[in-house]
């Protein structure tokens, strides 16, 4: 029998000093030890859990490269292999001062039950570096990303490791990263996903994450026999994933009132239209000038969006960006859904008050999967040497969306009817890997 508090407590003394790896690990054990005491003893004689918590392989490397002032810089480069039972590593690559093993690790983790629950033939890995593109220009991101693959293509492939794009890593630096790849190489091969539609890529990806979300929120409101017409939806971020939820929330009826990023928040009591959202993009970090154009709007200064009464909220940034204090705030302002596009967004304390206050919660590795789907959508691609058309894409992802929710719906039902689907998620990509690693034997 497996012991929650005894297994916790291992892990912290394997990983110690990696609070975002141990909270990851806990959200989801809370969920596996009781399933697998009852219904899956063998797994703990064969150390599931313990195997599943280990990386396969942790590869940390230097970075050294030339700025425009042809001053050596050097950061720390990783690659976390977490889990390939079912199928090549598979996680994006992420540039920020922020990125340490524990982040890394919490994301190699959560991307493994993510990727399961996709039921894509992909494993789950993560790999980035401090590295802070802000403020770099062209030509130094360029060296950076040239370096930096100069290290990492040893240890990828497309039938082995195949990273994508994260934060700080966008078209730009997916591009960087390919060329230097296929210079080394010598070939043209899928080993990246995120490429631009003119060599290689896949239509929709850049929209994927966030329109997944959305597909998702509609299949918890359609189960109550609701829909998203008409209701009030905040978000967090303003990058690919906050702009594009909010773009398909608006087709699907609801008002978006709120953006944001790490200087404020826009509060538009009207509602984003497409125009607004076009001039956001264009605005980039400088949200607050949003109310030049848009005076009725209200521009908050380092606030995040949850003060604002919604019935759906999105939290899209960052991890740990809604606390306890915020849950509060949004059970109290009548929200009736939280679903995650950003991963781990939400501290457990914050999931708690959800779950005690009987509102439908989507985790992120259930809510944004749209990302990776796309992305494994893509390797498809590569493989047969085809691209398919936006429509296909679109509805292929709508489809792997709503089995992800089918999933998360099968083992999230509790005995009082609640949908716990962060139970759902965690059981539904579990058994997936679980058996798979069974059936390999001990690796």
């Amino acid at each position: 029998m497996l012991n929650l508090k005894s297994f916790i407590d291992y892990v912290e003394s394997q990983n110690p000093h990696e609070p975002e790896f141990l909270q990851a690990v806990t959200e989801v054990v809370e969920d596996l030890i009781p399933y697998i005491n009852e219904h899956h003893p063998e797994y703990a004689d064969l150390k599931i859990l313990e195997r599943l918590v280990e990386p396969e392989r942790v590869v940390s490397f230097r970075v050294a490269w030339l700025d425009d002032n042809n001053k050596v810089q050097v950061n720390k480069g990783y690659r976390v292999q977490m889990n390939s039972a079912i199928g090549p590593y598979k996680g994006g690559l992420r540039f920020s001062p922020t990125v340490n093993l524990s982040i890394l690790k919490f994301l190699a983790f959560e991307q493994v039950f993510k990727n399961a629950l996709t039921s894509l033939p992909i494993g789950g890995g993560k790999g980035g570096s401090n590295f802070d593109p802000k403020g770099k220009s062209d030509n130094e991101i360029m060296r950076f990303c040239q370096a930096f693959m100069t290290e990492l293509y040893r240890h990828i492939g497309s039938e082995t490791d195949v990273p994508a794009g994260d934060i700080g890593v966008g078209g730009r630096e997916i591009g960087y990263l390919f060329g230097q790849y296929k210079r080394i190489q010598n070939n043209f091969t899928g080993v990246l996903t995120g490429k631009g539609v003119h060599w290689g890529g896949s239509y929709i990806r850049p929209e994927a994450t966030g329109y997944g979300l959305l597909y998702f929120v509609q299949n918890i409101f359609e189960n109550n026999c609701d829909s998203l017409e008409g209701k009030v939806i905040t978000i967090s971020g303003a990058g690919n994933v906050a702009f594009y939820a909010a773009e398909k929330a608006l087709l699907f009826g609801a008002k978006v009132v709120t953006l944001s990023n790490s200087t404020g928040t826009i509060y538009d009591q009207d509602g984003f239209s497409r125009e607004k959202l076009t001039h956001i993009a264009k605005l980039g970090r400088n949200l607050a000038d949003y109310v030049e154009k848009y005076p009725a709007a209200t521009f908050h200064p380092r606030q995040k969006p949850w003060q604002f009464a919604c019935d759906i909220a999105l939290p899209c940034a960052t991890q740990n960006e809604l606390d306890e204090d915020d849950a509060t705030t949004l059970v109290q302002n009548g929200c009736i859904c939280v679903a995650e596009g950003a991963n781990m967004p939400s501290t457990a304390e914050a999931i708690k008050v959800f779950h005690d206050a009987k509102i439908a919660f989507a985790p992120g590795k259930a809510a944004n999967a749209g990302g990776v789907a796309v992305s494994g959508l893509e390797m498809s691609q590569n493989s047969i040497g085809q691209q398919w058309s936006t429509s296909k894409v679109d509805d292929r992802l709508k489809n792997i969306m709503n089995n992800i929710y089918k999933t998360c719906l099968r083992y999230g039902k509790e005995s009082d009817g609640y949908i716990n689907y962060l139970k759902g998620a965690n059981l539904g990509g579990f058994i997936k890997v679980a058996e798979a690693m069974k059936a390999q034997g001990v690796l």
